[in-house]
C-alpha cells in the first residue's frame, strides 16, 4: 500500500496534467473498479486534493472523483502530455488498454486516463463532494498539518496503554503513516517503538510527531519511499530509501551514534531501531 508521500507526488501531478480538462468518455472495463450513481461524462475536474492515502479529484458540479490506488494501482495519460504515477509495472510504458486496464476516461483534449490495478483491490467513485470529505471524517491530523499537534496528543492519549508504533499506524490517531515513517520518525525522536504511550512525556509526543512531519517532506521532495512498488507522476521511482536512517538499515551503522541497527517485531510489523538510540521507556509507577 502507498504512504502518504506517494500518493502526494501522484496527486501534485493529477494537479498539473488533468485539472481544468472535462471527461468526454468513459469505459469501464471492470465493474468493481468504478462506481458512479450519474454519469461521469461531462464534468470537468476542478481541483487534485489528497487526503491521508485518497486522492480527491473535486469535479465543476459539486461532485468528486475519488480514487485510492490500493497495492497495485497506477493513473496513466497518454495524449498531449504522456506520463504515469502508481505501481511501476510495464502497463507505465506498455500499450494501453492492456490486461491490467480497469477503467479508461477520455479527454476533451484527446487525451486518455487509464486507471490500471493488476490486483484489482484499488478503486475509481463518484460520490458528491461531501461525501467525498465523509469517507475519511474518521481519520486523525496529518503530520504536516497546521494543528496537527494538539490534535495529536489529544487521540495518541487515548491509546496510553498501546505501544507507540501502534499508536502511530492507527489512522485515526493520525493518518499517513505508515511503517517506513514510523521506524524513521521514531529513530529521529530517540524513542524505542515498543514504549507505552502513557511512557511519553507531552514533549517526547511532539517530537515523534515532528520528526514524522520532517520524514514525511523530505520523501516528498525525492519523489516518496516506496522503491519497489511505486513512482510518482512523472514516472520516477522514489528516492528517499537511499537515504533512510534506520529503515532496511540492519546490520549497518546507527548514523547517530555508530550501534549496530537491529530488526525486530513491533505491533506485528517489522521494525528497525537502534538498541543505544532508542531504549524503551516504562510508565512511573
Amino acid at each position: 500500500m502507498p504512504e502518504l508521500p506517494e500518493v502526494e507526488t501522484v496527486r501534485r501531478g493529477l494537479e498539473h496534467l488533468v485539472v481544468g480538462r472535462a471527461v468526454v468518455g468513459v469505459d469501464v472495463l471492470n465493474a468493481g473498479s468504478f462506481a458512479a450513481a450519474s454519469p461521469l461524462e461531462g464534468a470537468r475536474f476542478e481541483a487534485a486534493r489528497r487526503r491521508a492515502k485518497m486522492l480527491l479529484l473535486d469535479l465543476d458540479d459539486d461532485r468528486c472523483l475519488a480514487v485510492h490506488l490500493k497495492m497495485t494501482g497506477q493513473l496513466v495519460v497518454r495524449g498531449p502530455d504522456d506520463w504515469g504515477g502508481g505501481h511501476p509495472s510495464d502497463s507505465l510504458i506498455g500499450d494501453l488498454p492492456d490486461r491490467s486496464t480497469r477503467v479508461v476516461l477520455d479527454l476533451d483534449d484527446g487525451a486518455r486516463v487509464f486507471f490500471n490495478d493488476q490486483r484489482k483491490f484499488g478503486w475509481m467513485r463518484v460520490v458528491p463532494r461531501g461525501t467525498a470529505d465523509d469517507m475519511t471524517s474518521g481519520l486523525g491530523p496529518e503530520p504536516m498539518d497546521d494543528d496537527a499537534g494538539p490534535r495529536f496528543a489529544d487521540l495518541v492519549r487515548r491509546h496510553q496503554h498501546t505501544v507507540i508504533k501502534a499508536a502511530l499506524l492507527d489512522q485515526s490517531v493520525v493518518a499517513g503513516i505508515g511503517n517506513i515513517y514510523a521506524d524513521e520518525a521514531l529513530w529521529g525522536a530517540r524513542v524505542h517503538p515498543a514504549t507505552r504511550v502513557e511512557a511519553l512525556s507531552d514533549r517526547a509526543l511532539r517530537r515523534v510527531l515532528d520528526e514524522a512531519a520532517a520524514v514525511m517532506m523530505t520523501s516528498i521532495e525525492l519523489g516518496g519511499s516506496t522503491d519497489r512498488n511505486y513512482v510518482d507522476a512523472e514516472g520516477r521511482r522514489g528516492a528517499y530509501l537511499d537515504f533512510a536512517r534506520v529503515f532496511r538499515r540492519e546490520g549497518k551503522p546507527c548514523p547517530r551514534c555508530g550501534t549496530t541497527i537491529v530488526k525486530t517485531r513491533v505491533a506485528g510489523r517489522g521494525t528497525h531501531l537502534c538498541p543505544k538510540c532508542q531504549r524503551v521507556r516504562r510508565a512511573a509507577g
